[in-house]
């Protein structure tokens, strides 16, 4: 059901971009995406190197994709939304991984207006969901700590559903506002972007007029809810931790082995996502190297430290392995 409303919106914002560009009768149809460097011996090491992660990538969160799906031993909450969060990672990298190492390769990387709209609502989708996700996974991790007597009534397999539904819907309202302020920019001057992929920062760069309420606009959607977000999830840590003073040796280390590779995702994530979004309208040739961070290492890192650090996804991939094989 979320999925048919996106893809609606899709539609609706697309016929909206048409309107938008007779009205301002805009000259630029298409943008140059600058990538990481122009460098021609730089661009064979980006390809090589990225079309590696990119694949790890892909192949691990896909891997654990199956692993919960067909293993009876993870129906928990915990890999409930675990299974969201490698399918919002793989999707993130590929909406903007793609691009980046077809560019570096080719070296003409040109992108459509219409497509570099879809871009910004494709990576702040997922980028929405994955924050979602996250908030979801330490709350579960609140409760079964916090509240273990009540843990399987409060995170019922109904409610987990309704809250991933609600993450869902939150996504495509965050990116439907963000892609109808980028609607309202008009483009017709320079097109080249000084980025690997589409985003609204190098775009407010590029528009024919002040952008400064928009920049507002912004920082208040954006930058509010990595904020928030990242507050929230700091506070359910500091009540974690304060409660496992009642806890068991066993039961503390347990606990912090698990909050702990949360917690390093969280700060790998939201660090760079705070300081894209949450400042003034102004650019930074770091920028560039900073989004990689949450769009392609982020993605990378999530199943490496959920398998690395988890006795029962490795052993249910040991299983699945051995069953396979």
């Amino acid at each position: 059901m979320c999925l048919y409303v996106c893809i609606k919106i899709c539609l609706i914002l697309r016929e909206t971009q048409d309107q938008v560009r007779q009205i301002f009768a805009l000259s630029v149809t298409e943008f140059i995406l600058f990538g990481l460097t122009q460098d021609a011996g730089k661009q064979k090491a980006i390809f090589g190197v990225f079309l590696i992660l990119y694949l790890a990538t892909l192949s691990g969160n896909f891997l654990i994709l199956v692993t919960i799906k067909t293993s009876r031993t993870l129906g928990s909450p915990m890999y409930f939304f675990l299974f969201y969060l490698s399918f919002a990672d793989a999707c993130l990298s590929t909406s903007t991984a793609p691009r980046l190492i077809v560019g570096a390769i080719t070296q003409k990387n040109t992108i459509s207006y219409n497509e570099c709209m879809t871009q910004v609502f494709a990576a702040h989708f997922f980028g929405c969901l994955e924050i979602f996700v996250l908030i979801l996974m330490a709350f579960d991790r609140y409760i079964a700590i916090c509240k273990p007597l009540r843990y399987t009534t409060i995170m019922s397999q109904h409610v987990c559903s309704v809250l991933m539904s609600l993450s869902w819907v939150g996504s495509c309202i965050h990116s439907s506002a963000q892609i109808f302020l980028a609607l309202r920019l008009p483009f017709c001057g320079p097109n080249v972007i000084d980025h690997y992929f589409c985003d609204f920062q190098p775009l407010l760069k590029l528009a024919c007029m002040d952008t400064y309420v928009i920049n507002l606009l912004l920082v208040s959607n954006s930058g509010a809810i990595c904020t928030v977000s990242f507050i929230i999830l700091l506070i359910s840590y500091v009540g974690i931790l304060y409660s496992l003073r009642n806890h068991s040796a066993e039961g503390r280390r347990k606990a912090l082995s698990t909050c702990t590779s949360h917690f390093i995702v969280v700060v790998l994530f939201f660090g760079p996502c705070i300081f894209i979004y949450t400042r003034p309208p102004t650019t930074f040739p770091i920028d560039k190297m900073v989004a990689v961070f949450y769009t392609i290492g982020t993605p990378l890192l999530n199943p490496l430290i959920y398998t690395l650090r988890n006795v029962e996804v490795k052993n249910a991939m040991k299983k699945l392995w051995c069953s396979k094989v």
